[in-house]
């Protein structure tokens, strides 16, 4: 329970504020909380994949970046990423100024989620290719020797071995979308730029780790853990970014209500951080070996389904869904596999 405890304090906070804004309008206190329980659990159940890759990276960073991520990351990811960058979404779509959008959230919600609707292509596009990558990276790693979906890991495995093959099915996937959409030529263009954008986003980020290295091979070690940090820190919240787009769109199906969303949204956020943490501290990806491969399939298909939302509906529940369900087979598998093989548990428990 001490990795839940800031997230418990965060929620009894955002449920009293959320309360109290809804004593201030026609929702009411006991629907405003209601509806902010919901989002939370949204938030949670769409990112709990999320989690899972935040803690393979995390557990490699050194105390300090770890430190700066569950707090800086947590500010960014609650209020920058969950309030401020819708905002600066809807200021460029509309061609207002931030004051006016945010006016415009809290008194004209409808309209907020209007322009914030109409830049769905964008935004699907942009963290469905950064996801996409991710997805694809993990999987398509040449020196990876352990599958958990056997003969189709292996193959994608074997795939890694081309130079920038990730890049380029990407890229094909993106004309290929851009090709057979049903889109205007405004949506054609938006899909295209902030696609590009995603992938190449995700190539700056996950080549960071080169601006730290040196000639010599000692300087290159003992600049290690700052490279880690430095890189891992930038790589984690653009994947909260990538998980939170979804989040965020998503919840005007369930309320146009800003704050409530906000509130909602930041309940969940910290969950997923306090999740992280938990899986760190209890070398949960030790354990079970497979629930890192089945988190990256269910990255994919969260990054499939907001590719397929620039042409069609697709709710959010099932996303969730199918993110649980593969975490879920994971760890049934990752079970399964221990019990066969308890030689390996014990000599990674041991090497821990």
């Amino acid at each position: 329970m001490r990795a839940f405890r800031y997230s418990i304090l965060v929620t009894i906070i955002c449920l009293a504020a959320a309360y109290y804004w809804g004593q201030l309008g026609p929702m009411g206190g006991l629907a405003a909380v209601f509806l902010t329980i919901i989002l939370g659990i949204m938030e949670v159940s769409l990112s709990f994949d999320n989690a899972v890759v935040n803690a393979s990276v995390l557990k490699d960073m050194d105390a300090k970046w770890q430190q700066i991520f569950l707090t800086v990351g947590i500010l960014i990811a609650v209020f920058g990423m969950r309030l401020v960058f819708p905002i600066v979404i809807v200021a460029v779509a509309s061609g207002q100024g931030m004051f006016e959008v945010t006016q415009m959230a809290l008194k004209q919600p409808d309209q907020y989620a209007h322009y914030l609707e109409q830049s769905h292509v964008g935004i699907s596009a942009f963290g469905g290719m950064f996801l996409l990558l991710v997805f694809l990276y993990f999987m398509m790693d040449a020196t990876k020797d352990l599958h958990w979906l056997g003969k189709i890991e292996e193959r994608l495995s074997r795939l890694g071995k081309l130079d920038a093959v990730e890049v380029m099915i990407a890229l094909v996937i993106l004309f290929l979308m851009q090709s057979f959409f049903d889109l205007t030529s405004t949506e054609q263009l938006s899909l295209l730029a902030a696609g590009i954008g995603g992938i190449i986003l995700y190539v700056a980020v996950s080549s960071l780790d080169s601006l730290f290295e040196n000639e010599e091979d000692g300087d290159a070690a003992v600049n290690m853990a700052k490279r880690s940090g430095v890189a891992g820190f930038l790589y984690l919240e653009v994947l909260d970014a990538s998980f939170s787009f979804d989040g965020v769109i998503g919840a005007f199906a369930i309320t146009r209500d800003v704050v409530i969303i906000m509130l909602g949204l930041a309940i969940g956020a910290m969950f997923v951080r306090s999740l992280t943490v938990y899986l760190v501290n209890k070398g949960t990806l030790d354990q079970y070996v497979f629930l890192e491969h089945g988190a990256h399939w269910a990255i994919g298909a969260l990054a499939a389904i907001m590719l397929a939302s620039v042409q069609f509906h697709i709710s959010e529940v099932i996303t969730g869904l199918i993110g649980v369900a593969f975490i879920g087979m994971s760890v049934y598998s990752s079970i399964r596999y221990t019990r066969a093989h308890p030689e390996e548990h014990h000599r990674i428990g041991a090497s821990d």
